[in-house]
């Protein structure tokens, strides 16, 4: 097997898009951060992310468990024929890391890599909202990247330092080969009622506080409705 390689980098300011007063929901204005551009220098990543890129919705996108977003090159392939949409590839998800030779199977929980000069962790697969279906002009495109399980991940930075596209990512630190990003969605999103393995899942150390948040919530028996994440003011 290759090498995890960082095939392109993106980044970009927030961008507002939409029709002011239109009556279809799905053309309202809205603001996001999604809209992403190739960076191919050098860039400086910081704990917060890289330098010059932006969120919309700081509430829920960005801060330090969320500085990188990874997603998988060859993901896109498969979006493209169920969608029948040309125009969705690299980039489209507002990821940071176009990657290739890592998927949410191959990829865990803590997985700490080097890349350039700068130290990254893997925290937390990424939960989809709203925007993805907004972008494309598909209602249930959310839950389609949930249920598939394509949802890509997020790094957390422990060293600071510049980076540069294309790179091979060194896997240094391996702590959970059984929290795989697969494995985290399965139990967050399929097998709901397993407290267990919920339980399980909410107690490994490296895991983003967002995700040990909410299945702590679910042990309580307070479950969260996925409503509001995936159709948003959609719907």
């Amino acid at each position: 097997m290759e090498e995890p390689h960082v095939h392109k980098i993106f980044t970009g300011k927030v961008n507002q898009v939409g029709e002011k007063n239109s009556p279809d929901r799905m053309n309202r204005p809205w603001e996001s951060g999604m809209f992403k551009s190739e960076f191919d220098e050098k860039i400086w990543l910081s704990q917060s992310g890289l330098s010059g890129d932006e969120v919309a919705d700081k509430k829920n996108h960005g801060g330090p468990e969320k500085a990188i977003f990874a997603y998988p090159l060859k993901h896109y392939m498969n979006w493209q024929e169920e969608l029948k949409i040309d125009s969705i590839g690299m980039g489209s998800m507002g990821e940071n890391f176009a990657v290739l030779e890592m998927d949410e199977f191959t990829v865990c929980i803590g997985d700490t890599y080097k890349i350039g000069e700068a130290i990254i962790q893997v925290s937390q697969p990424r939960q989809p909202c709203w925007k993805p279906a907004r972008r494309f002009q598909v209602l249930d495109f959310a839950l389609r990247i949930q249920n598939s399980g394509r949802t890509g991940w997020y790094f957390r930075v422990l060293k600071e330092g510049h980076i540069q596209a294309p790179a091979d990512m060194e896997c240094i630190d391996r702590p959970y080969p059984q929290w795989s990003i697969a494995a985290c969605n399965e139990i967050m999103h399929v097998y709901k009622d397993d407290l267990r393995l919920a339980d399980d899942l909410a107690s490994c150390d490296l895991l983003a506080e967002n995700w040990k948040r909410t299945l702590g919530k679910r042990l309580r028996g307070q479950d969260a409705n996925v409503e509001k994440r995936v159709f948003g003011p959609n719907k």
